[in-house]
C-alpha cells in the first residue's frame, strides 16, 4: 500500500463523487461515479439501495473477476489554472460485515447524510488499496 501526500489526500477528500474504473475480463473498461471515504489509508464507497436492477452489479463483478481498479478524483474550473486531479491505481476487494464494515460505513454516514436513511449494513463495501498515486494540477485550492 503507497500512502497519499497530505496535499492528495486532501484534494480527494474535499471532492463528493470519485469515478471507479473497473475492467471486465475481456479487457472492457468500465467507469462509475461513486460517494467515497478515506479511511486509514483506503478507499471505501458503498452499494446503495438506490433502484438498481440486481444486486450483482457489474463494477462487483469486474473487481470479483479481476481486482485491478482506479480512482479519478477531479476538479474542473474555467480558469485552467485552478484545474487538478489525482489518480488511484490500486487493488479492490469487496467487505461485507465486520469492524472494518462498519468502520467505513460510519464515516461514509457522517460525509453524505443521505446514508443516515438507508440501510446499507447488509450490502458490500469496495474496499481500493492504493498502489500507485499521481497527481496533477492545483491540489490545494479550496473547492
Amino acid at each position: 500500500m503507497v500512502t497519499l501526500s497530505s496535499a492528495q489526500a486532501a484534494f480527494a477528500q474535499r471532492r463528493r463523487v470519485a469515478h471507479l474504473a473497473t475492467a471486465a475480463p475481456d479487457g472492457r473498461p468500465h467507469v462509475m461515479p461513486v460517494c467515497f471515504v478515506l479511511v486509514e489509508g483506503r478507499f471505501y464507497s458503498a452499494i446503495d439501495e438506490k433502484p438498481k436492477r440486481t444486486t450483482r452489479l457489474r463494477r462487483l463483478r469486474n473487481i470479483e473477476l479481476n481486482p485491478r481498479v482506479s480512482l479519478v478524483f477531479d476538479r474542473y474550473d474555467e480558469d485552467w489554472q485552478e484545474l487538478g486531479w489525482v489518480l488511484v491505481e490500486g487493488t479492490a476487494s469487496i467487505v461485507v460485515g465486520g469492524a472494518e464494515h462498519e468502520r467505513a460505513l460510519a464515516a461514509l454516514r457522517q460525509k453524505y447524510p443521505q446514508y443516515e436513511s438507508m440501510r446499507p449494513e447488509g450490502r458490500p463495501l469496495i474496499r481500493v488499496t492504493p498502489e500507485k498515486v499521481s497527481s496533477w494540477g492545483q491540489l490545494e485550492a479550496p473547492g
